[in-house]
């Protein structure tokens, strides 16, 4: 299990925490250096969504032509080209075509990983095993938080040693994880992409989950610093704890295994719906307990879906993953719209309230994994 399991964390880290998330915490840092306003600082932001789902889209159709393998490596490529773009870009241009590639990593590590982890390992450790790889964006925020207070006024040395792990992490990968020449699907596309038992449900969780988690994601760090005057180490502490919490959503696995899959999505909703009321409350340690919350309950449901779509896309999980992680990245950028608009409209107290009765929704969906 570990030789499949080790090497899918790091790269889920170097593509998630590395690739697409970095940009957010230095991108004060890139934005006075390059000297970008903040609307072409959020449009290049946006382009890491545009890739991800693009990649996402294609996952499935490349995995089923040429097998994961070559996937993972194509993810690898994806985010160490995305990050030396970054750490060398001297303008706006070069800046969005290294993050485009960076946000395409993202999108084509979590199917590949999927399907190596189906093919490779025992049904019975299907579940631990996308557990603990999902972990990986968690362990790369553990070394990304760190390294911006080390190396705030040296961002480009920062991305260049990124790019150093992505490069370590890519021939660990092609190494460990082998080629397959068994493909998942060899019936027609629209085949494979038939679920096993309706998976609306599954897509409408993912949709509820992202838009509800979206203002956590975009908002939560200028809401200490502006609305409870936490100070910059304060932020990136607060961010630590979220990426240390989020390794405890490796247990989802065990936890699934234990209470079955319903209860486990219900209870990770719920806890994710509090952490966005518990963030308000007056002080830095309310803020430490809601980043434990909502960093261990984020990464728990993103394990969740994950199991939940391979059991309902059998044998070709990949279509299901991609599914998923679309309608939850969906779900995250219209809940940036809102949750700015709504912050705009009324305050953050109220945004944060109003996304937590959001997420709760959730919990009337009925779950019917098979």
């Amino acid at each position: 299990m570990k030789k499949i399991v080790l090497p899918g964390v790091a790269l889920i880290a170097v593509c998630y925490a590395f690739g697409r998330f970095s940009y957010g915490l230095f991108m004060p840092e890139i934005s006075e250096a390059l000297q970008l306003s903040e609307s072409a600082s959020g449009a290049i932001n946006s382009a890491t969504y545009i890739a991800y789902c693009l990649a996402l889209l294609t996952a499935p159709l490349i995995i089923n032509h040429k097998g994961h393998h070559y996937v993972i490596q194509l993810a690898g490529i994806s985010a160490t080209l995305g990050l030396i773009g970054i750490g060398l870009a001297y303008d706006t241009w070069l800046l969005a075509v290294g993050v485009f590639l960076a946000g395409l990593s993202t999108g084509w590590a979590s199917p590949a990983l999927g399907n190596a982890v189906s093919a490779e390992l025992a049904p019975n450790l299907h579940a631990r095993g996308n557990s603990w790889i999902n972990t990986g964006t968690s362990f790369g925020i553990i070394v990304s938080g760190p390294l911006y207070l080390l190396c705030t006024d040296y961002w480009r040395l920062s991305y260049v040693l990124f790019a150093l792990i992505g490069i370590t992490v890519l021939l660990w990968n092609r190494h460990a994880i082998p080629a397959t020449k068994t493909l998942p699907c060899t019936k027609s596309i629209w085949s494979c992409m038939r679920p096993t038992r309706p998976g609306s449900a599954l897509l409408m969780a993912c949709l509820l989950t992202g838009a509800s988690s979206a203002i956590y994601w975009t908002f939560a760090r200028n809401f200490l610093t502006d609305e409870k005057g936490a100070s910059d180490s304060e932020a990136v502490l607060f961010w630590i704890v979220m990426g240390i919490t989020g390794i405890l959503g490796g247990c989802a696995g065990r936890i699934i295994e234990r209470i079955e899959l319903g209860w486990s999505y219900r209870i990770g909703i719920l806890l994710l719906s509090i952490s966005l009321g518990v963030i308000l409350l007056p002080s830095m340690t309310a803020s430490l307990v809601s980043a434990i919350l909502f960093g261990s309950t984020y990464i728990f449901l993103s394990s969740i879906f994950i199991v939940w779509a391979t059991r309902l896309f059998q044998p070709n999980v990949s279509f299901g993953i991609s599914l998923a992680f679309l309608a939850l990245g969906v779900g995250q950028f219209l809940g940036s719209f809102m949750a700015g608009y709504t912050i705009e409209v009324f305050s953050s107290t109220t945004a944060f309230m109003a996304f937590a009765f959001l997420g709760l929704l959730g919990l009337f969906l009925r779950v019917n994994p098979a």
